[in-house]
């Protein structure tokens, strides 16, 4: 899929720093930092804070696309190959990266995987019982087997989104203001002040989390539709069921997927079906039409990977939307 990026990034960078030269370079007057998607901006924004806002943030998937499809423009390229920190998830769907980080002209760039961030803490992409296959062969498990089914070494898949974790959140935001610290000492204690700051508010909204999930009626979510959301049920000990894992390029259930997940929902009482944000909900209205009680509502979770700029200056940020998204936890469990 990336073998011939990177003949494309090479003449990229040519052209563009031609076009550039004199204008932009890596020592200019401030700041360069690149990220891949917002949840990593806004939280760049609220470490850098205020005083420091003359900072160079650019946010590469500012077009509401889809990460699993992203490739990255000439400009794009560019502007990683010049700046000062350069922020991604890592894993399957940033396959260009590493192309990418062959041009940088900036040797002194610091580069931060989140993946590799939290080690030996992030999650295999899961395929539970009566999840649809994709992509790779998966085994079903039998309906008493508690562990999930992974895939051996050689066909690996994290899960990639690791931001929809709070706690994962404040891992990261001390690895952004560390590299932030270390290319700007100058600024280094309001950086380290902003980041504690902000690691207090994903701290109360955590425990927010805690007692919405304690005082609930139920401890299982049932999706309609793709499932990111691993990390944040592992985060509060929930269940789920899902028509697919969280990079399934799917979008069509088959007969089996839709009436076990139906059965599921009259099983276990559930009083909604959970979609992700862009989703078309044609999946949720069919389990819900093969349900005894055809009454469930329909909620949804926003997975916050294609939250934009635009969306930004209307408001939104990574903690509004997770608390949005409390907010329909909490109905989606009662």
């Amino acid at each position: 899929m990336f073998k011939n990026i990177s003949v494309f990034l090479t003449a990229a960078i040519l052209i563009f720093s031609l076009a550039f030269c004199g204008s932009v370079s890596p020592s200019g007057s401030g700041l360069k930092v690149v990220v891949t998607i917002f949840p990593i901006y806004d939280w760049v924004i609220n470490i850098i804070g205020e005083s420091n806002s003359g900072v160079d943030i650019s946010l590469l998937l500012d077009s509401g696309v889809d990460p699993h499809s992203f490739q990255p423009s000439a400009e794009d390229i560019m502007k990683i190959s010049i700046c000062d920190l350069f922020i991604y998830v890592g894993g399957e769907s940033d396959g260009w990266v590493n192309d990418a980080l062959k041009e940088v002209s900036n040797k002194e760039m610091q580069v931060i995987n989140l993946l590799e961030v939290l080690g030996d803490s992030a999650k295999e992409e899961e395929f539970i019982e009566g999840m649809q296959e994709h992509d790779h062969d998966h085994k079903h498990l039998d309906n008493n087997e508690e562990e999930h089914e992974h895939h051996g070494d050689d066909l690996l898949e994290y899960d990639e989104h690791v931001w929809l974790s709070l706690r994962n959140a404040s891992v990261f935001v001390d690895s952004i203001s560390l590299a932030l610290e270390n290319i700007d000492p100058d600024n280094a204690e309001s950086y380290k002040i902003n980041s504690e700051s902000y690691k207090e508010k994903l701290i109360s909204l955590d425990n927010d989390y805690l007692n919405i999930v304690s005082q609930s009626r139920t401890k299982t979510l049932l999706f309609g539709d793709r499932f990111p959301f691993i990390y944040l049920v592992d985060d509060y000990g929930l269940n789920y069921y899902a028509a697919f894992a969280g990079c399934s390029a799917e979008t069509e259930a088959t007969f089996e997927t839709v009436i076990f997940l139906a059965e599921k929902v009259d099983e276990l009482s559930l009083k909604a079906v959970m979609t992700i944000d862009g989703s078309d909900q044609k999946i949720a209205k069919t389990i819900i039409e093969n349900t005894i009680t055809k009454d469930q509502k329909i909620l949804t979770l926003d997975s916050i990977q294609s939250t934009t700029i635009k969306d930004a200056e209307n408001g939104a940020t990574y903690l509004s939307i997770m608390q949005d998204n409390l907010e329909v936890l909490r109905e989606a469990l009662n």
